[in-house]
C-alpha cells in the first residue's frame, strides 16, 4: 500500500478541530495541523473509486458545509500542507513567501535571492540549517522525502458531543440547517470511525433564556449523514423558535454496533432503507405518536395477533398470511348460491383456515370465534380475507385488505 495524503488548509484555522470528526469518513488516519487537516488516503482509494473521485468528495463536503478550503495531495505531509497553502502543483516552483515557516525564515532565504522553494534545494542541509536554522531545513527535507515527518492521529472522543457559535442570532428555524450541517457532517464521520450506529440524538437550540432539546429518532440505526439532515429538515420546517438562537449543540448518548456490509449485486437493500428513510420522514412530519409498528403477538384471534410495537420496531407479518389493514368492525357481505359478493361474486383462492378460539374470555373483549377463513379475490383484482360465521346465523364477511 502507498502512503499518500491529502492536505485540506482552511481559511479559517478555528474549524480545524470540529472538521476531524468529519474527515473520519474518508479514512481513519486523520492529523492535525496548523490551519489544516492531513487526511492519510493511500489505503482508501478503492473504496472511493479513485484518487479524483475521492478528491471531489471531499470537496463537496466542504462546498455543503460552506467552508473554503483548499486541497492537495502528495506523497508527505508537509509536501501535502505546502502544495495545498501555495496553489501550486509542484514543490520546485511554490514561491517562499507563501509558504508558512518558522518566525524570520522567510526572509532570510528571500534576503540570499532565492524565490522559489525548488532554488533552496542548491544548498545542503547543513548550510541551510547553518543559515536558516535546523526546523526550517528540516521541514524542506521532510516535504522532500528526505527526512522521517511522523504524524501523531487524531483521537476521536468516545462520545460526541460538539457544539457551534452561530455568526448571528437566528430567528427562523429552518435557518439552522445550514450550520448544523456541519455537526451532522461531523457525526456522521464519527460513528464511520467507531463503525457504530445511533437509533436517537439530541440537537440543542441554546438561547439566552435556556435550552431548546430538539430530539431526532430514526427508524433504525444508521449513520448516514444524509438521513440525519433530512429529519432535521423536517423537524425544523414544523418548528417555532421561543428565542432566537445563539449556539447549536449535538449529543449523543448511546451507540451500537453497525459494521459495513457488502453491497449486493443487485442492490438488494435499497427497499429496506427506502422503507426506514420514509418511516423516519412521517415521524417528523406527523409526530412521533402517530406512526407505529406491527409487532405479532401469540394469538390466533387476529383481532387480538398484533400489538402497537414502538416506531423503531420491525413490522413482522405472520404465518399463515394475514393482511396488515383489517377493518375496524367486519362487513357484512352478501351470499348468493353459497358464495360471497360484494360488488359481484368473490374467487376463493385459499382457504378455508378455521379459527376456534376464545372460549376464556367470553365475557370480555372478543370472546369465543368460531370462522373459516378465506384469501379471495373480487372482480377489480384485489386481495380481500375473508371468513364464513360459522355460529348462528353465519353469513359471510369482509376482515381485511392485501396491499
Amino acid at each position: 500500500m502507498n502512503v499518500l495524503w491529502l492536505a485540506v488548509r482552511f481559511s479559517d484555522s478555528s474549524l480545524t478541530p470540529s472538521l476531524a470528526c468529519w474527515a473520519g469518513q474518508f479514512t481513519p488516519r486523520v492529523s492535525i495541523a496548523e490551519g489544516a487537516l492531513l487526511l492519510e488516503i493511500g489505503g482508501c482509494l478503492r473504496l472511493f473509486g479513485g484518487l479524483e473521485d475521492l478528491r471531489q468528495d471531499v470537496m463537496q463536503g466542504l462546498a455543503e458545509q460552506g467552508i473554503a478550503a483548499r486541497i492537495a495531495v502528495a506523497a508527505m505531509p508537509q509536501a501535502a500542507l505546502w502544495l495545498a497553502e501555495g496553489g501550486g502543483d509542484s514543490l520546485d516552483a511554490l514561491t517562499i513567501t507563501d509558504l508558512s515557516w518558522p518566525a524570520g525564515v522567510a526572509e532570510k532565504l528571500t534576503r540570499f535571492g532565492l524565490r522559489r522553494l525548488g532554488e533552496s534545494r542548491r544548498l545542503t542541509f547543513s548550510a541551510l540549517a547553518r543559515r536558516i536554522g535546523k526546523p526550517a531545513a528540516t521541514m524542506i527535507a521532510r516535504a522532500y522525502g528526505e527526512a522521517p515527518d511522523p504524524r501523531p492521529d487524531f483521537v476521536f472522543p468516545l462520545r460526541f458531543d460538539e457544539a457551534i457559535e452561530l455568526p448571528a442570532v437566528v430567528e427562523n428555524a429552518s435557518a439552522l440547517l445550514f450550520a448544523a450541517r456541519r455537526l451532522t457532517a461531523a457525526l456522521a464521520g464519527w460513528l464511520n470511525i467507531r463503525q457504530a450506529g445511533l437509533r436517537e440524538c439530541r440537537l440543542d437550540l441554546i438561547h439566552r433564556q435556556g435550552t431548546t432539546p430538539l430530539p431526532l429518532r430514526f427508524a433504525e440505526a444508521t449513520r448516514d449523514g444524509n438521513r440525519f439532515e433530512r429529519v432535521l429538515r423536517e423537524r425544523l420546517e414544523r418548528l417555532q423558535l421561543a428565542a432566537p438562537v445563539e449556539r447549536l449543540r449535538l449529543v449523543v448518548d448511546s451507540v451500537e454496533a453497525l459494521p459495513g456490509a457488502s453491497g449486493g449485486l443487485f442492490d438488494e437493500g435499497g427497499a429496506k432503507e427506502s422503507m426506514a428513510a420514509l418511516v423516519e420522514r412521517l415521524r417528523a412530519r406527523l409526530g412521533e405518536e402517530r406512526v407505529f409498528g406491527i409487532a405479532p403477538v401469540a394469538e390466533h384471534r387476529p383481532e387480538c395477533a398484533t400489538r402497537q410495537a414502538s416506531t423503531g420496531g420491525v413490522i413482522v407479518a405472520s404465518v399463515p398470511p394475514r393482511p396488515f389493514w383489517l377493518l375496524a368492525q367486519p362487513e357484512s357481505l352478501a351470499e348468493v348460491a353459497g358464495r360471497p359478493h360484494r360488488r359481484g361474486p368473490l374467487h376463493l383462492l385459499a382457504g378455508p383456515e378455521r379459527i376456534e378460539s376464545g372460549w376464556w374470555d367470553h365475557e370480555e373483549g372478543i370472546g369465543d370465534l368460531r370462522r373459516d377463513y378465506f384469501i379471495a379475490l373480487t372482480h377489480d383484482d384485489r386481495w380481500t380475507w375473508v371468513f364464513r360465521e360459522l355460529r348462528s346465523p353465519g353469513g359471510w364477511f369482509l376482515h381485511g385488505w392485501f396491499g
